[in-house]
């Protein structure tokens, strides 16, 4: 086993916990992507040299080390690449890490059904279960040029080498997965990225807003959090009908400062002139990131904004010291 797929068993409302929990991570290996809200994937190829124990055994470590420290217990699946561990998180509960056999891996894939593979949405499940290929194991028995003339030339390659257990998938350091989506680092820059799905197709543009909100401020608290600040901010709006909009700024100077990003999300919101716009999700994502120490910070003399910054520092200070739901009174009217 190389790379670990781990799931935080975060209490409600506690995502901004999830930097802390990178950095315990960290403390095994540098190659580290987040799966936000609550989960990461993690090589563990030179930890297993380093440490001199395997993947599995390192991930009860973990368990342990997030348990004492944190408080919270996870779930954890192991494979020789991302996507297989990601698979084998299905089988995972705690106390107990669930691993691919190395020499059975095909085996392993066999019986799932093709809904279980990273990136298999529910059209092309659909799909090929109305032409029987409803497990993985049929999909890889599958003629190859059947597949691409189902879901195409490039997927039907794709699905059917990872249903075969060929998994060429990489662990991004710093970089951040959505769920449902193909997000990657743009140019090799690591990026953070949050997404606000509504339960129903959301029409209200307050509710929007609302959910801009919540993400820019998570943005920012993570930022804060690695001592990063960003450059670039990225809207995408998702509607009902499959389609989405994005929309990128540069900030006039990089930040990690809450409320300097909600006025762009609000900013790139607003341009957009939706109307009557059925709304599914709304994806937000910090992007050019780099060392707060190297960051310039133009002074500025708006008293109410400086409050903001000093609430905001408190504020992180309380967070880091008694978890990510404290909350410090006055701090919401400030």
């Amino acid at each position: 086993m190389t790379v670990l797929c781990v799931r935080f068993q975060l209490p409600p409302e506690s995502e901004a916990a999830l930097p802390g929990l990178l950095g315990l991570l960290e403390e095994f290996t540098p190659v580290v992507e987040a799966l936000p809200p609550d989960g990461a994937l993690a090589d563990l190829r030179g930890a297993e040299r380093y440490f001199g124990r395997s993947a599995v055994e390192l991930a009860s470590v973990i368990r342990v080390r997030a348990l004492a420290l944190h408080g919270v217990d996870c779930v954890i699946g192991a494979g020789p690449g991302p996507m297989l561990a990601r698979v084998a998180l299905r089988d995972a509960r705690p106390g107990v890490t669930s691993a691919v056999p190395e020499d059975a891996v095909a085996e392993f894939l066999a019986d799932r059904p093709v809904a279980a593979l990273p990136g298999v949405g529910t059209a092309t499940s659909r799909t090929l279960c109305e032409y029987g290929l409803d497990t993985l194991g049929r999909v890889a028995a599958a003629p190859l040029s059947t597949l691409q003339r189902l879901i195409g030339a490039r997927s039907g390659r794709e699905l059917h080498e990872k249903a075969s257990g060929v998994d060429r998938g990489r662990v991004v350091p710093n970089g951040v997965s959505l769920p449902h989506s193909r997000l990657r680092s743009s140019g090799g820059t690591p990026i953070l990225a949050t997404e606000r799905p509504f339960p129903l197709d959301e029409l209200d543009p307050d509710r929007h807003r609302r959910a801009l909100l919540s993400a820019a401020e998570e943005l920012g608290a993570r930022l804060r959090a690695l001592d990063k600040v960003c450059g670039t901010l990225t809207l995408t709006v998702r509607y009902a009908d499959r389609t989405a909009t994005t929309r990128t700024r540069t900030l006039r100077e990089p930040t990690a400062h809450s409320a300097a990003l909600t006025r762009t999300a609000y900013g790139m919101y607003e341009a957009l002139g939706l109307q009557r716009a059925r709304v599914r999700a709304l994806v937000l994502r910090a992007e050019s990131l780099a060392p707060a120490e190297q960051a310039s910070h133009q002074l500025t003399f708006d008293p109410v904004d400086e409050k903001v910054r000093r609430v905001e520092e408190a504020a992180d200070r309380v967070r880091a010291k008694f978890g990510p739901g404290a909350v410090i009174p006055g701090a919401l009217a400030a």
